[in-house]
């Protein structure tokens, strides 16, 4: 992902299944791979779980792919290799795409404006929020106990908006983790993901 953040720089959202590496288990759904994402800037989009359509486009692309590189596969990870560089080029700069008024990839393509520096530092907030650090065992400290908020968010910050008497959002960076309730060990889903 670095490479291809550094030659194409950094998209604003990237739309995922729920599986590993994209998701993580629990109501927050996050995984260290789309920790860092939040922490590039990106939105990590999934669809939701069962729901395959919603990744149409995805799935129509990975049928054409393997239907004319892999259905059958060739003799050797060399000759396999050769056939996904030879569809890639085809795909992007000959093929004319009908969602795109016959215009090829290629032609359409620039790049995103935000470019890739490097690994992010920590995600700071304003003094005013009520911003909590993330143990190891992924909880924060509430009153006087814990609550569960996400395994990847270890040693992260993260900052709470109370929403209701009993509520609060928990937030890390623009990105909703999920509700909190007074008196559940855990979160709620989140109600709307980024901010």
């Amino acid at each position: 992902m670095e490479a291809a953040f550094r030659e194409h720089g950094l998209p604003e959202r990237i739309r995922t299944d729920n599986g590993t590496p994209f998701a993580g288990n629990g109501a927050s759904g996050l995984s260290a791979l789309s920790v860092w994402w939040i922490k590039l800037g990106i939105v990590p989009e999934r669809i939701t779980p069962g729901k395959p359509q919603e990744n149409g486009r995805h799935e129509r692309m990975h049928r054409t792919l393997k239907a004319e590189t892999a259905s059958p596969p060739a003799n050797n990870w060399r000759a396999q290799q050769a056939r996904f560089d030879q569809f890639r080029r085809e795909y992007n700069e000959q093929r004319p795409h009908e969602a795109l008024g016959m215009a090829t990839l290629a032609s359409v393509y620039g790049g995103s404006p935000r470019r890739y520096t490097g690994r992010p530092g920590p995600v700071e907030y304003p003094s005013d929020r009520d911003v909590r650090m993330v143990a190891p065992g992924g909880q924060i400290r509430w009153h006087s106990g814990h609550v569960f908020v996400a395994h990847a968010l270890a040693g992260e910050r993260v900052w709470l908006e109370q929403i209701g008497e009993l509520r609060w959002r928990v937030w890390f960076s623009f990105y909703e983790v999920g509700i909190m309730e007074s008196g559940r060990p855990g979160l709620l889903p989140p109600a709307g993901g980024a901010q």
